[in-house]
């Protein structure tokens, strides 16, 4: 018995964090494939004027998910890992933002009045979470938030990117976070995760399971915050 509990621990132990992660948020990220803004992406019934919006809100957000990145690669333990985050925090974030910003300006909204909008509810949350866990957090648990944000939309860009969308402005989201380039961020991302998880104590790698679940639920929130639209209370 002491020896099948002994490998029992051994092999939790060598299970990749990332791993663990994905299969303590799948029921989570399951819904989300369901969610009726992602659904409404590739059969063409998601209205126009709820994919503005949360283009709007993706902008405030990732201004504060930049800055975000940045405190993070301050943190960081080796030296390519700060440089990788920051070339995401510059690079990465320009070019999801570039992507909203050509969508928007189409509907004649500018990049000057989208950084002008009101954070909704949800958004204001979740970016001030971020910034919490990264500033007052360890290395590991910043990387464990801002994971959500990174895999999640690569996992959602590939399993729509198989649908399609006769929407071509939905499809060019669609095609953004299914592509290769963003694809190798991602996997940057998760080779420090489980580089970091090998290091960590068990309560240690509970934690960042925690906010690794913490931040899917938040990116299910943002979606369904788009689709009502949501607005400070009272109204």
């Amino acid at each position: 018995m002491a020896a099948v509990v002994v490998a029992a621990m051994a092999a939790v132990a060598a299970a990749s964090l990332t791993g663990e992660m994905w299969g303590r948020a799948k029921p989570i990220y399951e819904k989300t494939l369901r969610h009726p803004f992602l659904a409404g992406l590739t059969d063409g019934t998601l209205p126009r004027d709820r994919f503005l919006f949360y283009l709007e809100q993706d902008a405030q957000y990732l201004r504060v998910y930049g800055q975000a990145l940045s405190v993070l690669a301050s943190k960081a333990p080796r030296v390519e890992w700060g440089r990788t985050l920051n070339r995401h925090a510059s690079e990465a974030v320009a070019v999801e933002s570039a992507l909203h910003e050509t969508i928007l300006a189409k509907s004649g909204v500018q990049s000057t009045q989208a950084s002008r909008v009101t954070m909704a509810p949800v958004n204001t949350a979740y970016t001030n979470h971020l910034l919490a866990v990264v500033e007052r957090g360890t290395f590991a648990e910043g990387l464990a938030a801002m994971l959500p944000c990174y895999w999640i939309y690569w996992e959602v860009g590939k399993e729509l990117v198989k649908r399609g969308s006769k929407n071509r402005e939905y499809q060019q989201w669609i095609n953004q976070y299914a592509g290769e380039d963003y694809g190798r961020s991602v996997r940057e991302v998760l080779a420090m995760m489980d580089a970091m998880g090998a290091e960590l104590t068990a309560a240690e790698r509970e934690r960042c399971l925690v906010l690794y679940e913490r931040g899917a639920r938040y990116e299910w929130m943002f979606w369904d915050m788009a689709w009502r639209k949501e607005q400070w209370p009272p109204e």
